[in-house]
């Protein structure tokens, strides 16, 4: 039985640099082809519904920014076990919320191998639906990290014909009718 997993874009998009998971799973889904045992979601700022995927599912590789004493555009992939015990990662709402359905879903029988890419963002105080030059330059190398990520999960992938690059996929979120085109 192959193994089911999900990928998560969290964040907000309306604060810069906080979207930026949202954007590399909405990348993702653009530019590769995945099994019918991937779910890719647009997680936002989930929440309890988080819980869901980490019971659910075999596998959950969140895409996030990650709140880490370092320079902005830092990389880091975290398992969730190590995560449970950075304190200095719960910054934001929707951190903490990542982290207490980790907490919370530790508890249940069945426990989904979750696992992090975060960013360590410049600005995720503007309300600007974008990403600072500092993401940007990164954003390649994030999408990088979650595709090995990925790799390590055992998910297969391939790369589609037709490429979307970020610039366009920024301009997907800021312009909402584009999203109901799709």
């Amino acid at each position: 039985m192959q193994k089911t997993t999900a990928i998560v874009g969290a964040g907000t998009i309306i604060f810069k640099d906080e979207g930026v998971g949202v954007y590399a799973q909405r990348y993702l889904e653009e530019n590769y082809l995945f099994g019918e045992d991937v779910t890719l979601v647009d997680g936002g700022v989930l929440g309890f519904q988080l819980m869901t995927y980490y019971s659910e599912y075999d596998n959950v590789l969140i895409l996030d920014t990650i709140s880490m004493d370092d320079k902005a555009g830092s990389i880091y992939s975290i398992p969730a076990d190590e995560l449970l015990g950075l304190g200095s990662y719960k910054q934001n709402a929707h951190e903490v919320e990542i982290v207490e359905m980790l907490e919370i879903c530790s508890l249940l029988d069945k426990m989904a191998n979750v696992h992090i890419v975060g960013i360590v963002p410049k600005d995720i105080e503007s309300v600007e639906i974008d990403l600072t030059s500092d993401i940007r330059l990164k954003f390649d190398e994030f999408v990088s990290s979650a595709l090995k990520q990925l790799d390590i999960m055992g998910v297969a992938y391939t790369k589609k014909d037709k490429y979307t690059n970020l610039d366009e996929i920024i301009n997907i979120y800021s312009n909402p009718q584009l999203l109901r085109e799709l």
